[in-house]
This record gives C-alpha cells, sequence and structure tokens, in this order.
C-alpha cells in the first residue's frame, strides 16, 4: 500500500473514524505556534492603540475567530466529508465553485506566506552567525521549509497528526526559550505610559485578529474533524479546538507587543522581515535554535494549508487524486515564495493587502458556513452532497447573492493602500468620515461582510434548510 493517505474527498468510512476530541488539539496548536504571532504584536501596535488595548484585541479577536473554526469543526463530525464538500449543502454542488475558489487562493496564498517567512528567517539568522552567504542560508531555509511542508500536505492525516505532535512540541519548548532570554530587554515603564488609542484604532486591531489569525482556518476545518466518531461530544471538538488554536498565539502576541513598544527599531525591522527581525535581541549561541523553531513553527501551519488546499481543488472538480493535487500546489507555493523573498521589496504591505482583499469575502463565506452548520438540527445528507440532483441541487443563488452582496459592501469599507492596484477600495468610507478620516483604518468591511452574509442566510436560506431536514425524516 502507498504511504500516503488514500482517502481524498470521499466520505470517510465509519470504521476508519477513531479518536477523541483533544487529538484536535495538536493540529490545531502546530498550525499557529509559530513566531510570527510575536510580529502580529507590532502589527496591532500599528493601529496606533497602547499595550493594554493590543492585549484586550489578541484575546478578543483570536477566540472570536477560533470559535467560527470550531463551529466549522462541528460539520466534520456531523457528515465525515471535507469542509469543501459539506459548503455544497449551503450553496449547492456546483454553485459552491465560487467559494471553492475562494478558499484555494487563501490557502495556496497562506501556505506559500509561511514558507516565504521560513527562507527569510533563515537568511537572517545565518548573516547575524557570520561565514555563510545571506542568499546560500536562505536557499537552504527555503529547501527544508518546502521539503517538510511537501512531506505532511502529500502524505495526508495520519502523517500530519503525528507530525503536529511533534512539531508542536518542539517549538513551544523552543519558543519559550526565546521568551527567557529576551524578557530582559522589555521596558516595562513604557508599556505603562504608552497612551491609549481611538476606538477605531482597537477595531482595525481586533478586525486584524479575525482576519489574521484564525478567520483563514474556517475553511479548513472539517477536514481533521471529519476522522472523529459521530458519538464525540461536539462542546468538546469545539473546546479542544479553540483552545489549542488560541492559546499559544495570544501568549505571544501580548510578548510581542511588548517587545515592539519597548524597541522601536525592531518594530520598524518586523515590517521588512518579521521573524528575522526578531533575533536582534538574542545572544549568538541561540541562532541556531532559532533557526530551527523559525521553520518548524512556519511549517506547521503550511502543512494544514498544502493538505487543504489539495482537498479544495479536488472538491472543485479537478480530476486529479489528493495527492497530486497537493503536489501540484506546493509547485504553485514554490514560485509565490521566490516572488516574496528574491522579488517583493516589502513583505508587511502585500501581506496585509492580501489579508484585507480576500478577508471580506472569506468572511462572507464562513458567515453562511457556519450559520449554516449552527442552523442545521440533523446531519447532511451524504449521498446528496455529491449529486446536483439531489436535495442541495446544483445553485443555491440566494447564497451566492449574500456573498456578493456582503463582499461589495464590505470591500467599501475597507481602505487598502498597500499596492496601487487595490486602491479602488473603500468606495463607502465617505459615509463615515471619507479615506482619510478616523474609521479608514479600521477595515470594519469585514465585521459588515461577517453581519450581512450571516443574517442573509438566515432571512433566505432557514425555509430551504427545514425543507431539506424534513426529507431526511
Amino acid at each position: 500500500m502507498p504511504a500516503y493517505e488514500l482517502n481524498s474527498t470521499n466520505l470517510i468510512a465509519e470504521k476508519e473514524r477513531r479518536g477523541r476530541a483533544r487529538d484536535l488539539f495538536w493540529p490545531w496548536c502546530g498550525a499557529n505556534v509559530s513566531l510570527l504571532a510575536l510580529s502580529y504584536g507590532s502589527f496591532f501596535l500599528g493601529f496606533g492603540i497602547s499595550f493594554w488595548q493590543a492585549t484586550i484585541a489578541a484575546i478578543i479577536g483570536t477566540v472570536l475567530s477560533f470559535l467560527l473554526v470550531g463551529f466549522s469543526s462541528l460539520a466534520g463530525k456531523k457528515s465525515n466529508a471535507t469542509t469543501m464538500v459539506l459548503s455544497r449543502a449551503a450553496f449547492g454542488v456546483k454553485g459552491n465553485i465560487l467559494p471553492g475558489f475562494l478558499t484555494y487562493l487563501l490557502l495556496v496564498g497562506w501556505e506559500t506566506v509561511l514558507v516565504s517567512l521560513a527562507t527569510l528567517a533563515t537568511g537572517t539568522v545565518f548573516e547575524r552567525i557570520g561565514g555563510v552567504d545571506r542568499n546560500v542560508a536562505m536557499i537552504a531555509g527555503f529547501v527544508i521549509a518546502v521539503s517538510l511542508t511537501l512531506f505532511g500536505g502529500v502524505l495526508g492525516f495520519s502523517v500530519i497528526m503525528k507530525l503536529q505532535k511533534y512539531l508542536t512540541l518542539i517549538t513551544v519548548f523552543l519558543t519559550l526559550g526565546y521568551i527567557l532570554l529576551t524578557v530582559d530587554t522589555v521596558n516595562w515603564n513604557a508599556l505603562m505610559e504608552r497612551p491609549s488609542g481611538p476606538i477605531q484604532g482597537f477595531v482595525g486591531a481586533l478586525i486584524f485578529a479575525i482576519t489574521g489569525i484564525g478567520l483563514g482556518w474556517v475553511n479548513a476545518a472539517a477536514d481533521y474533524s471529519r476522522y472523529l466518531p459521530r458519538s464525540v461530544k461536539s462542546a468538546s471538538v469545539v473546546g479542544w479546538t479553540v483552545l489549542g488554536a488560541s492559546v499559544v498565539p495570544i501568549i505571544l502576541v501580548i510578548y510581542g507587543a511588548a517587545l515592539s513598544i519597548s524597541d522601536e527599531k525592531l518594530s520598524e525591522a518586523i515590517a521588512m522581515d518579521p521573524i528575522g527581525a526578531l533575533t536582534t535581541l538574542l545572544p549568538t549561541w541561540y541562532l541556531i535554535l532559532f533557526s530551527l523553531v523559525a521553520i518548524l513553527g512556519l511549517v506547521g501551519g503550511a502543512i494544514l494549508n498544502l493538505y487543504s488546499s489539495g482537498l479544495t481543488l479536488v472538491s472543485l472538480g479537478v480530476p486529479v487524486k489528493r495527492h497530486v493535487a497537493a503536489s501540484l500546489d506546493g509547485v504553485l507555493m514554490l514560485l509565490g515564495a521566490i516572488y516574496i523573498v528574491w522579488i517583493a521589496e516589502n513583505f508587511f504591505y502585500p501581506f496585509q493587502g492580501f489579508l484585507i482583499t480576500l478577508g471580506v469575502p472569506v468572511a462572507a463565506w464562513s458567515a453562511i458556513f457556519v450559520t449554516d452548520v449552527l442552523i442545521r438540527k440533523k446531519s447532511y445528507s451524504e449521498k446528496d452532497l455529491f449529486t446536483s440532483q439531489g436535495i442541495y441541487g446544483s445553485v443555491n443563488w440566494s447564497s451566492i447573492a449574500c456573498v456578493v452582496v456582503a463582499t461589495l459592501v464590505g470591500w467599501g469599507f475597507v481602505t487598502n493602500t498597500f499596492a496601487s492596484w487595490l486602491s479602488w477600495q473603500g468606495y463607502f468610507l465617505g459615509v463615515i468620515g471619507g479615506k482619510d478620516g478616523e474609521w479608514a483604518y479600521s477595515n470594519v468591511g469585514v465585521i459588515f461582510a461577517l453581519v450581512i452574509a450571516s443574517l442573509g442566510h438566515i432571512l433566505l436560506s432557514l425555509r430551504k434548510v427545514r425543507a431539506q431536514e424534513n426529507v431526511l425524516r
């Protein structure tokens, strides 16, 4: 038998469904233990807020975003299929191509970003150590990150569940070492003295936490819970998902904010190299271990993205096996990482532009999918998820309309100055002060998209959902 996972977007056989809810802790913790969260602390402060505001935004935004991931995981436990197959119940079997395509872009984008960060960090580490050319070091880091990501993402579920546990334990231990070695650089007086920012800045940081930390995982959640037995408690599925995914990022974002307030030069350097800039606080002897924790932490997230992007590509109808789809995505990841590392002049600006632009329609889809999961009282009709002639139909135009309307409204209330081709966004900001007003950079459009899509789905599809469930009696 081949070493890779044979299952793809097919239903998981009942005899293969095993495990406990707490098993979800490891993949989600491993995917979110990255040192990138330390740099997020600096990004939060960029909204002009205090340390305490950044702390509150990190806690609320992270937990809320991963609650959505937890609720999405329930769909996999209820019906043993992947997220983007289950999404067909809300959008129709063929209508789900639209959110599937958006999901695919987001997953490939994230895996590319994470591998790029691992590459940049490796270059910076060995540049400090000396004796190794920066480009040679980055190429080595690039090869290691890509190889590990392909190994987990292509081989599939069983390998990922085992690998993520070890990645988590090693990364958490080494990250603790980083904190212990740098805690004496924190200027506690500066933390206390930093003035509070406006409510608009706090909302902006809160939304950045939602879109940048948890929201992008909603479209992958059921891919890992689909192997759990149906008898597992729903509350446990949500609880272990939220705990595993949230606990480390919250701590690291708060600590990263403390470091950035204490050192303005560090905050500036993070915009160019979010992980590598953190090495300036370390003694030389710890740099090799730092490069290891940087690569492993980022690879943990990249593996989950690659695995789910392969499943999403298959769900879109591309006639290839799952491991082949993951391999194709790996090629895109490789090319994208080369662009970010060796061609793009700045990391943070294209990164935030990417998050905001895709974050709005993905927020709309996430709201509809999670709302659909919560309003259904019965499990999905699994056979009907694979035929446009079934109870879920070919296209649910009301759900697609909700995504389109929510996205158009959302884009109208975000400011995206990170690339000239994104300057058209923010066309509704005149209602709340314009593109230069106090709310211009709060990105409230993401919240508008979430609310409009969720309420729209309840109003337009609740009766349809109940009719579908009546058929299942």
